[in-house]
């Protein structure tokens, strides 16, 4: 699918992996439709249209706040006669937090379902209030309608001490991939997963110097983190090619990590 003069969705959009899909989708002549907490600095509404991009105040969590940006990227749609090409759920939460802490105490219930709401719930909820419109868009010759990639994480597969919710969160969106392509298929909708390991984003950055470098240790190829744009790269060739349907992308260069840092 060709994404010029076309609206991409992207949620968590002002920053890390999001930023950069964003900024890749406006050079090949994409509309951005952002869906993040914040707003550029310049703003003064809960949605503002900035230089061709559309920013909507958004906490994936309420369905409420979901709702409305939905609601604005439609309007924008039928005002500038520019179909959803893609749908891109980059918001997520770590919230680390052992079932067991090293003093006894339980994972606190509110920890999980802060977690599962932003990077679960918020995700499902963007795409099912939004797949509706575009079902009913105009296919393009090949009969396509569009495209929902998710973002799960290679904590989905080799989850880490600490990342019980997380790894519920992620895990989850990996295994809803298929049953998701398969619900849209006949709207021509395709659904794909992309599980990226470290990268270098603001999750990575904040984390402890000696971490960092045990972490490091267990890169394969190539021996460093992933680049955003590099991300960025995958959604593209995810967008374009029609045959990436169903199926979760491990972009990690072949590293697998380690039960504890």
């Amino acid at each position: 699918m060709n994404v010029q003069d076309k609206i991409v969705v992207v949620t968590g959009g002002l920053s890390g992996l999001g930023a950069a899909t964003v900024k890749l989708m406006r050079s090949l002549g994409a509309s951005i439709a952002v869906f993040d907490l914040q707003l550029p600095k310049s703003a003064s509404s809960s949605a503002v249209e900035l230089q061709g991009q559309k920013y909507f105040k958004v906490d994936v969590s309420k369905t409420e706040d979901v709702a409305a940006a939905v609601e604005g990227v439609v309007a924008w749609s039928k005002e500038t006669k520019k179909p959803i090409a893609a749908v891109v759920c980059c918001a997520g939460f770590l919230g680390p937090a052992k079932i067991l802490s090293k003093s006894g105490k339980p994972l606190l219930l509110e920890t999980f379902k802060k977690v599962v709401d932003i990077s679960l719930t918020g995700t499902v909820d963007v795409i099912r209030q939004i797949v509706p419109y575009m079902s009913t868009q105009p296919a393009d010759p090949d009969g396509s309608r569009g495209v929902v990639i998710t973002v799960s994480s290679a904590a989905a597969f080799d989850g880490q001490e600490g990342q019980v919710s997380y790894s519920a969160a992620k895990g989850a969106l990996a295994s809803l991939t298929l049953p998701l392509a398969r619900d849209l298929s006949r709207w021509g909708i395709r659904a794909v997963c992309i599980a990226p390991g470290m990268f270098d984003t603001g999750m990575v950055e904040g984390m402890p110097d000696k971490a960092r470098e045990s972490l490091n240790k267990t890169l394969e190829f190539p021996a460093r983190a992933g680049r955003p744009e590099e991300f960025a790269q995958m959604v593209k060739s995810v967008v374009e090619n029609g045959m990436l349907n169903g199926t979760v992308i491990r972009l990690d260069g072949a590293a697998r990590m380690p039960s504890r840092l």
